[in-house]
């Protein structure tokens, strides 16, 4: 058998890496501070299970921010092509979607899940719940917090995979980064709702949908839905701007927002529209029999120009074209998808090591990079998994273990 390597996390980054080290060679353990893996993985798959993503791969790299270059030569040696790869050849096929998101044709995780963890028993990787990581010991053994007491581990190489500080109640909540101090940022929310001072009337609409609207913050329009929420808005739209809306507040108090309910249509159709003769119809009955707005979206528009909507149908076109909604705050790191922050990638080297723990490598999601939903957050999770693998078996090499190859 070869060396030893512990991963703890048993999310995509740790099991991915965990594949990778045991085909190589490697005897891992995978520990699990939750009682069964992947938790996080599963929940995402309620919602289909967003693979990846078809788009452009220029295009696709960009949507990580700032950790784009960073991020981009891992990418490129586990690409979007490779990801789907991976999953057919677990036997879960995949189709892309009319938006470009892939995912596996099940639109679930459990198959996938189960088909993954009985190839890695196949590999001969243990996998240890229950096993809460509570640092190093003096000598720089692993320790560990179990239902049956302390006990320590002395693996040749370790991968942290712990995963960043959303969905605490699926286990990602963060409580690792003092155990790194000041090799960590403070973790931020990412893909969150924003809070909306709502009157009343608009929070009663909690949980419609805002179906095929466009919509803009500063130079970026995002077509896409979003949810009403007592407390604001939430969904797919936000989520592509959630990163800047969140700077923005954070460092102005509020954010303004435009949307777009007819972004098919150009201001002067919708204006054409409005100004035939409505007879003695109300102004919410021109609106639904004109531009079929749905209740929602005109009392939507009525938050965002006051009580009373403009009369004059070029005015009125105008602000359907660009109702303004002003954003007071971000929702918690409790109701969020993914966070900011984590290990600051300037701790670590190119492969993955933490350049003041030799043989530790991290990977995933505890790592300080964000991107939107659309399967960026899973892709990234496994190029990520995948560099810290080698960059282990690449360390484990020079010192006369197993080879990369």
């Amino acid at each position: 058998m070869g060396r030893a390597v512990a991963v703890i996390g048993a999310g995509p980054a740790g099991l991915f890496a965990a594949e990778r080290l045991a085909e190589a060679g490697c005897a891992v353990t995978v520990y699990e501070r939750m009682a069964s893996p992947a938790r996080k993985f599963l929940m995402a798959g309620r919602g289909g299970l967003n693979l990846t993503h078809s788009e452009d791969f220029g295009t696709f790299v960009g949507r990580y921010g700032g950790a784009a270059p960073w991020l981009r030569p891992m990418l490129e040696a586990f690409p979007p092509k490779a990801l789907v790869a991976w999953a057919e050849g677990l036997g879960q096929p995949t189709f892309t979607g009319s938006s470009g998101r892939v995912f596996p044709k099940a639109l679930k995780a459990s198959p996938l899940l189960r088909a993954w963890l009985a190839r890695l028993a196949d590999l001969g990787v243990e996998i240890r719940t229950r096993h809460d990581w509570t640092g190093w010991t003096a000598d720089g053994a692993l320790s560990f917090r179990t239902p049956d007491g302390e006990i320590a581990a002395r693996p040749d190489a370790t991968v942290l995979a712990l995963g960043g500080a959303s969905w605490p109640r699926l286990g990602t909540d963060g409580a690792w980064a003092p155990l790194l101090g000041e090799a960590v940022r403070p973790f931020r929310p990412a893909n969150m709702g924003f809070d909306a001072a709502w009157s009343p009337v608009m929070a009663g609409f909690a949980g419609t949908p805002l179906k095929g609207i466009a919509l803009t913050f500063k130079d970026r329009t995002v077509r896409g839905e979003a949810m009403v929420t007592r407390y604001g808005l939430e969904g797919g739209a936000l989520y592509a701007v959630s990163a800047p809306l969140r700077d923005a507040i954070e460092a102005e108090g509020s954010a303004a927002i435009t949307i777009d309910l007819r972004p098919d249509m150009s201001v002067g159709e919708v204006t054409a529209r409005l100004a035939k003769p409505r007879g003695g119809q109300s102004l919410s009955n021109r609106l639904r029999k004109a531009l079929k707005l749905s209740p929602v979206e005109t009392n939507l528009l009525r938050e965002a120009c006051g009580k009373d909507l403009p009369a004059e149908p070029g005015a009125l076109a105008r602000a359907i074209k660009a109702a303004p909604i002003r954003l007071t705050g971000a929702q918690g790191l409790a109701r969020a998808i993914s966070s900011a922050g984590g290990v600051r990638l300037d701790a670590v080297d190119d492969r993955l090591m933490l350049k003041d723990r030799p043989g530790a490598f991290v990977a995933g999601e505890m790592l300080d990079w964000e991107a939107p939903t659309g399967g960026y957050l899973l892709q990234a999770s496994f190029a990520t998994g995948l560099a810290a693998a080698e960059g282990v078996l690449g360390w484990l090499g020079e010192r006369g273990g197993v080879r990369a190859d």
